[in-house]
């Protein structure tokens, strides 16, 4: 899932590496953008999830907040659609400066959301891209490398009453 604000740009080339390592480790992948119509019933019914979003203010940018508020968040009582679900957290920005905006996207979904979200979370400058806006080779074999992390990490949830299970403190 992508929550730029504008049209296929870094984001989106570092969303299609990580999608293409999670396909290498057998998961069936989608691409799509925050304001597609069908996004909460896909999240909802999805395996995994990867929030793609520029870095704004070493923040999230306002599309994947906007994302967040319309998923149901799980409960102590209630499960909502990204309870127990694999995640991870993928982000893109101008400068090294702005990496810990990918921490205020990880907390909320693991905290609030009750997802099991993937770490280390992933953030690239612009240094990770080549001139022609391409991704260098070794920085998109990592991200190639992240995403079948997160089909593994998938696998054992799917497999483990006890990741499946766990709720958030409240």
């Amino acid at each position: 899932m992508v929550a730029s604000p504008h049209g296929p740009g870094k984001t989106h080339r570092m969303i299609t590496e990580i999608l293409a390592g999670s396909a290498t480790a057998g998961a069936q992948t989608e691409l799509v953008r925050h304001d597609d119509d069908v996004i909460l019933g896909l999240i909802a019914a999805a395996d995994g999830v990867v929030f793609g979003s520029p870095t704004y203010r070493a923040s999230p940018t306002a599309a994947m907040r906007l994302l967040l508020e319309r998923i149901d968040r799980s409960t102590a009582e209630d499960q909502g659609p990204l309870h127990g679900t694999p995640a991870m957290v993928a982000m893109t920005g101008a400068s090294t400066a702005h990496f810990l905006g990918t921490r205020e996207l990880s907390n909320a979904l693991s905290g609030f959301f009750g997802a099991q979200v993937l770490c280390p979370d992933v953030y690239l400058d612009s240094k990770a891209f080549n001139p022609d806006g391409t991704i260098e080779t070794d920085t998109a074999q990592r991200l190639r490398l992240h995403g079948a992390a997160l089909t593994e990490l998938t696998a054992a949830v799917q497999t483990s009453h006890y990741l499946q299970n766990i709720r958030p403190w409240i």
